[in-house]
């Protein structure tokens, strides 16, 4: 399972839904990957910002750690680091362990950004 983070239309992003639900209405094996789509550049860039993807390398790096532990880890001040958390945990990019340590849960995370403008125009 990977998560996918992408710049793509709520046509494209619906089109997608309405194809997995048609799919196990019929029985059929349904991608369990997450997407993350966004509509515009600005949208993706505010939630996901260069700081976060630290956030999520680190973590994938160093596994379930606290917040604090993984502020330290990085050398980042703690209180930047659980704001980041805090929003990556919304948008489900880490999660909490039962210690209440975070971790990335997916296999991997891709980044998929078009600049033609294709993923938008559908």
């Amino acid at each position: 399972m990977k998560a996918i983070i992408e710049l793509t239309s709520w046509k494209t992003s619906q089109a997608r839904a309405v194809r997995a639900a048609k799919r196990a209405d019929a029985g059929k094996p349904v991608s369990v990957d997450y997407h993350l789509d966004f509509d515009s550049m600005a949208s993706l860039f505010s939630d996901i910002t260069p700081a976060r993807m630290q956030v999520i390398e680190a973590s994938k790096q160093l596994g379930a750690l606290s917040v604090y532990a993984l502020a330290k880890a990085m050398r980042r001040n703690y209180s930047n680091v659980h704001r980041d958390v805090n929003k990556l945990l919304e948008l489900e990019l880490l999660a909490r362990d039962e210690n209440g340590k975070v971790y990335v849960p997916w296999k991997d995370v891709v980044l998929n950004v078009s600049l033609t403008g294709d993923s938008l125009a559908a």
